[in-house]
């Protein structure tokens, strides 16, 4: 583990729990990975059951994106959810300590879009969506390509600097999120920047489109940069299979050239989200469902949609 902080506040008392909570999954990315898929199932379904964190949420943003399933089948994705939660707490562990060698198997399809983009020499907007395995395949990626990323920091201080040393050793460059500038120069760089647009903040580049059928806040910023800078869209979801492997499919998104910049970038923003959310169907219980992801809707939605926290009884 790291020793020294940059900032020596983080060494105070009131961090200790942090420090020991890392410690323990630090040792913990020292075992097995079949040991790491069964503590996760008894670690989700024990929080699933005893300590619901944002239990409520995931609820309901599963009754808004999967109206067609019966409340049992949408419990059963919500059990499966927390356990996928659980694997990817294992799985940081596992990308931010330990060799690649000892990773499970992992597969990577079309990875002949990256490779051709970066022969020419230009910048790549590598889209993707929160998911449990962002950390382990992130990783898995980075370690055999040259790519950069938009990060935002987590609220708890002492993860936000154990995340930015993780991004700034394995990455070709880290953009925090509000810098603009500094992702503009590292596209026009030619560097491959790894981006994540999918949790609904809502921003002066963001418009309501619709998510798995519900409006929701879709940043237009990956259209508008692909366009204005010629930069190549690569659509890349990664997924835990359940014998234990990783398969991270590639997919070049074609972008529209009708010569109106406003119309383009609104249909390449609704044809990167419509891919995204096919993706996540093929294994639903991996998507961040506890985030609030729809919490911006239009005037006149219903409450409950907007926060996740109100309205009827759980299911």
């Amino acid at each position: 583990m790291s020793r020294a902080s940059e900032n020596p506040r983080l060494w105070l008392p009131v961090h200790w729990p942090m420090w020991l909570g890392l410690t323990v999954f630090w040792a913990a990315a020292q075992l097995p990975w079949r040991w790491h898929r069964g503590l996760a199932r008894l670690l989700g379904g024990f929080v699933y059951y005893f300590v619901p964190i944002r239990r409520r949420v995931v609820q309901v943003n599963l009754r808004l994106c999967f109206p067609e399933k019966s409340a049992r089948e949408r419990r059963d994705l919500a059990r499966a959810h927390y356990v996928a939660l659980a694997r990817g707490l294992f799985e940081t562990c596992m990308a931010w300590w330990s060799p690649l060698a000892e990773f499970p198997p992992y597969r990577i399809l079309g990875r002949e879009h990256l490779e051709a983009a970066h022969a020419a020499g230009r910048g790549v907007i590598l889209l993707t969506a929160h998911v449990t395995t962002l950390e382990v395949c992130g990783r898995i990626m980075t370690d055999l390509f040259s790519i950069g990323c938009l990060y935002r920091d987590p609220n708890n201080p002492v993860i936000a600097q154990q995340m930015r040393r993780q991004r700034e050793r394995r990455m070709a460059i880290a953009v925090h999120f509000d810098d603009l500038k500094g992702l503009i120069r590292a596209l026009r760089s030619g560097h491959t920047i790894w981006y994540a647009p999918d949790q609904g903040k809502r921003t002066k580049l963001s418009e309501i489109l619709p998510f798995f059928g519900v409006p929701a806040s879709t940043y237009r910023g990956p259209a508008l940069f692909a366009l204005r800078f010629q930069a190549p869209v690569v659509a890349s979801v990664a997924r835990s299979l359940p014998d234990g492997r990783y398969r991270i499919q590639g997919e070049r998104i074609d972008t529209p050239r009708s010569g109106d910049l406003e119309r383009d970038v609104t249909d390449l923003t609704r044809a990167l989200a419509a891919h995204l959310e096919s993706e996540i169907r093929r294994e639903p219980g991996q998507y961040f469902w506890f985030h609030k992801r729809w919490k911006t809707r239009p005037p006149g939605e219903p409450e409950e949609a907007r926060d996740g926290t109100t309205g009827s009884s759980p299911e």
